[in-house]
């Protein structure tokens, strides 16, 4: 029989350093042989991708993992393809949507809180200064 999908891939939008899964499936008989292709070519398994059957898993998201991919199956009546985009996204980080407080007014020996979410991508490493001074966390 033809193969035919059962599960298809979706367009993944990811942050550098994040890990993809993606996993397809088709049914037919005999039972179809998966392979995978970005940008028409044929993806390996190496250092940080896994392929095994209908599933491709790449660590540590780089720049160069973006394009077009597709998960091909075949048996000896047909092939068929799945599509989809990976897109790794980097992006500094950004404080529009949740800006920092500029003044907080507290009494002397009270408790302030101030928040700090920057939308950033990978998640942005949060440091804090007063002046020159890098704090440290503390009991206070």
């Amino acid at each position: 029989a033809l193969p035919e999908w059962d599960k298809k891939i979706q367009n993944a939008f990811l942050s550098l350093y994040d890990s993809l899964f993606w996993e397809c499936k088709a049914k037919g008989k005999p039972s179809p042989s998966y392979s995978w292709l970005k940008n028409g070519q044929p993806l390996a398994s190496e250092e940080r991708i896994q392929i095994a059957n209908g599933t491709l898993i790449i660590h540590m998201l780089n720049m160069s993992d973006s394009g077009l991919y597709q998960c091909v199956a075949e048996n000896k009546y047909d092939t068929i393809y799945a599509n989809a985009e990976l897109r790794v996204i980097a992006a500094a980080p950004d404080f529009s949507k949740n800006p920092v407080k500029k003044m907080s007014v507290v009494q002397v020996g009270g408790e302030v809180t101030i928040g700090c979410k920057p939308s950033a991508s990978p998640r942005a490493v949060i440091n804090w200064r007063k002046g020159s001074e890098v704090l440290r966390q503390n009991k206070r």
